[in-house]
């Protein structure tokens, strides 16, 4: 075990580590902001924010959607989930709520990915309503179909991932570039990529809700 006067010296250093870093950033960065724009007819396009995290820089979102598979591949290898206490229970109002619900956050979500093109919105943000509307199946027992189909939710959760290389390998045959899509089809490229991660980023957020795996043969009931 590490002792104190050594942990204690080890967070100095790191604290004055940062505060240098931070005390040296520049008061006025240039930034890429004005490259950014002027380029934002060739990204396929028109939403500045989509143009940069899906063309500009799409490695590093790749990279922030592989951060959500090993999240809930870590949680899944800690524990198995059980259902919530309150799934499933006496809601008279909540049944037909869902029913309404339900839908309106799918269709919602699903309207975030495609005003994503133009204006603010896009798979994260879908993804969020998504996971919602999975939380929300769970705790009114509706979810039960879905969560003990491990197979397919395997396939949703390493889609996003999945469809992301497979874009970045045939972006670099056909471009030579690693997601530099070829000229005038950015903006397919893009809606494919945000479907997929739509999916992985709904599930994601929705089961790490549950804090575990689902067994193989159901969901088990918390007592």
């Amino acid at each position: 075990m590490m002792p104190r006067w050594m942990a204690g010296s080890f967070s100095v250093c790191l604290l004055a580590a940062l505060s240098w870093a931070v005390w040296s950033l520049p008061t006025a960065p240039k930034g890429l902001t004005a490259e950014s724009l002027a380029r934002l007819a060739e990204s396929g396009v028109t939403n500045p924010v989509t143009a940069v995290l899906l063309n500009f820089r799409g490695y590093d979102t790749l990279l922030e959607v592989g951060v959500l598979l090993l999240a809930i591949v870590g949680v899944w290898s800690l524990r198995r989930a059980d259902w919530p206490r309150t799934a499933g229970g006496d809601f008279t109002m909540l049944a037909p709520f869902l029913r309404v619900a339900l839908p309106l956050l799918v269709l919602a979500a699903g309207y975030l990915l495609w005003i994503g093109a133009f204006a603010p919105g896009g798979a994260f943000q879908g993804g969020a309503l998504l996971g919602g509307a999975l939380v929300l199946a769970v705790l009114g027992g509706r979810g039960r179909h879905i969560l003990n189909r491990r197979d397919l939710l395997a396939i949703g959760l390493v889609l996003g991932v999945l469809v992301f290389v497979v874009a970045a390998a045939l972006s670099m045959l056909l471009s030579g570039g690693l997601l530099q899509f070829p000229s005038g089809q950015g903006g397919v490229w893009i809606l494919v990529i945000e479907s997929a991660a739509l999916i992985s980023i709904g599930l994601t957020l929705g089961l790490l809700y549950l804090g575990g795996r689902p067994s193989k043969g159901g969901l088990p009931r918390h007592d």
